[in-house]
């Protein structure tokens, strides 16, 4: 076999004899060797996921509705959208991720409406400007599951009561007024004893609790 080698090769053949230990090791290093080798071809190639798409790729009917459908969405929240009475503090973050139910509906006159909820708690910053910041637990809704249904008829009620309607109270934060849809008058959410049980008091021009004057 060493001659029949020696003369496919062009060179000198030497037999060398292993002992049954020596073929052994050089066996089990031949197998790690191949193993190694496996590895490193599966991470060097490329396998292509299927939510790989190209650039000018058309995505499916089927996908596209299913995406699209009334479900639990991780959606942007505004804190003061959770807690609009927190007006006098910051907080870092401003905004939070929560599931909450989003898409379409098959008809215009069904909004995708929460039927399952549950809370959960997060910690977050609370600085009152000029005066202390603290790290908070704050309980926040979570949608689990979802349904379309009929809109509220907000709009035609508005209509109703209100001919003309008001115009918006003049204020960029609107959220601390209160409309009257039968007067139009605008008046502040937040009453004195509001703020005193704060240890503030009630501005009446911007509806803010400030802090007392001495």
């Amino acid at each position: 076999m060493c001659q029949h080698l020696a003369e496919l090769l062009g060179q000198n053949c030497t037999l060398v004899v292993y002992s049954r230990r020596t073929r052994h090791r050089r066996h089990h290093n031949d197998h790690l060797a191949k193993r190694n080798l496996g590895i490193t071809a599966r991470k060097s190639a490329h396998i292509p996921e299927k939510t790989e798409r190209g650039p000018n790729a058309v995505i499916p009917l089927l996908e596209v509705y299913n995406k699209s459908w009334c479900q639990p969405r991780e959606l942007l929240v505004e804190i003061l959208q959770e807690y609009p009475d927190e007006v006098e503090h910051i907080f870092i973050p401003s905004c939070v991720v929560l599931k909450r139910c989003a898409g379409c509906c098959m008809d215009e006159m069904l909004q995708c409406t929460p039927t399952s909820t549950y809370n959960i708690t997060m910690e977050i910053k609370r600085i009152k400007p000029q005066r202390q910041q603290n790290d908070i637990f704050m309980s926040f809704t979570e949608h689990s599951a979802c349904e379309c249904r009929a809109k509220k008829e907000v709009k035609e009620q508005k209509e109703n009561v209100c001919k003309p309607c008001c115009d918006h109270c003049p204020d960029r934060r609107k959220r601390l007024f209160v409309q009257d849809p039968a007067t139009c008058d605008c008046s502040c959410k937040h009453t004195d004893e509001y703020c005193k049980e704060r240890q503030l008091e009630l501005n009446e021009r911007t509806c803010k609790c400030d802090k007392p004057r001495r």
